[in-house]
C-alpha cells in the first residue's frame, strides 16, 4: 500500500538560521507585526510503499536521516499527509 508522507527538516535549536532572521527583519516593512522567532526549513512530500502506516513512517524517517537532512545540525520529522 502507498502512503503519502511529509518530511519536515529544520535547523536544530541553537544553530544560526540566517534565512529565518532575514525573513523576520523584513516582516515589519510588509505590515506584519507581532511575529518573532522565525525559523526556515524544508518540506519534502513523497509516497512510500509499505505494509502499514508505521512501516511507511519508519522508512521515511530513515530516508530523512540518511539523505534529506544533516543530522549534525538539522532535525527531521516524518508524518502522514492529510491529503491521503
Amino acid at each position: 500500500m502507498k502512503y503519502a508522507i511529509i518530511v519536515d527538516v529544520t535547523l536544530r535549536q541553537g544553530i544560526s538560521d540566517p534565512e529565518g532572521a532575514t525573513i523576520e527583519r523584513a516582516l515589519p516593512a510588509l505590515g506584519f507585526t507581532g511575529v518573532s522567532d522565525v525559523r526556515a526549513g524544508k518540506s519534502f512530500r513523497l509516497n512510500v510503499e509499505a505494509d502499514n502506516e508505521a512501516g511507511a513512517l519508519e522508512k521515511a524517517t530513515a530516508l530523512a536521516q540518511r539523505l534529506l537532512s544533516n543530522p549534525v545540525i538539522e532535525d527531521s520529522r516524518a508524518r502522514l499527509s492529510a491529503e491521503g
